[in-house]
């Protein structure tokens, strides 16, 4: 009976911690949100190669919220841009301030040799054991492995972005991979949209927001340019009125 006690205080001490972790992802999108948003988007011309795509929410805490993918199995899209997803999303969180917002795509330049945060992608390197755990099959489902779990990483290209309610709090953030960086940051920034979390106070872009800068190699580089992959998404990317309006 002792035994059998000791076995359930285990149990529901357990659970109560892993509520405790999760905690930051209550006023988060769950995987169905995540994944209604995503599927919406990634059908839309984004200026890519109309991929298939992953997206990974993380809360404030850097913990994986939810993972999704929209081709019907994990084989339909990368399988290396599952985790990039996530690093995109720890990076954004990791790097944005209540009144900050800085989406990955916004690093590029500063971590060039040279660049005033070189270095940086080394900084925070990715949580191996939660990257890679099984079973393979869970992948982006409602059961991926990553749930719960810090991923770590630093992502330099376009597709994460931090996450802002309606009242401008700073709830963590999104990553997107599955096709070029710069539809990535496309299809990040609409599905953000979707999720009403884009209520950005400010930012390096001209809108003061995270939007995507293409000035690299302009008269006067605002030194958070990010290369152009085609006319189209830059012109998509450029399209887009400030973040929360």
């Amino acid at each position: 009976m002792k035994t059998l006690i000791r076995s359930l205080l285990s149990v529901g001490t357990l659970a109560l911690a892993s509520n405790m972790v999760m905690a930051g992802c209550n006023n988060l999108p769950n995987h169905t949100a995540l994944s209604s948003a995503l599927s919406v988007v990634q059908k839309e011309n984004n200026g890519g190669f109309a991929l298939n795509m992953w997206a990974t929410i993380v809360d404030r805490d850097g913990i994986v919220c939810a993972v999704a993918m929209t081709a019907p199995n994990r084989g339909g899209q990368w399988p290396g841009s599952r985790v990039i997803s996530a690093q995109k999303a720890n990076t954004a969180n990791a790097f944005s301030l209540p009144r900050l917002a800085l989406s990955t795509a916004n690093l590029y330049t500063a971590v060039q040799p040279g660049g005033t945060l070189f270095g940086l992608q080394e900084s925070n390197p990715v949580n191996v054991e939660a990257a890679y755990r099984g079973p393979s099959q869970n992948y982006g489902t409602a059961s991926d492995p990553l749930v719960g779990q810090k991923i770590g990483g630093v992502n330099v290209f376009g597709g994460g972005l931090a996450l802002y309610d309606a009242a401008g709090k700073l709830q963590g953030a999104i990553g997107v991979s599955g096709d070029s960086s710069c539809a990535d940051h496309n299809i990040a920034w609409k599905t953000r949209k979707l999720l009403d979390l884009d209520h950005v106070f400010g930012g390096v872009a001209k809108n003061g927001d995270d939007n995507i800068v293409y000035d690299i190699g302009s008269a006067t580089p605002s030194g958070w340019g990010h290369p152009i992959c085609t006319q189209k998404a830059k012109e998509i990317a450029e399209s887009f009125t400030k973040a929360g309006t």
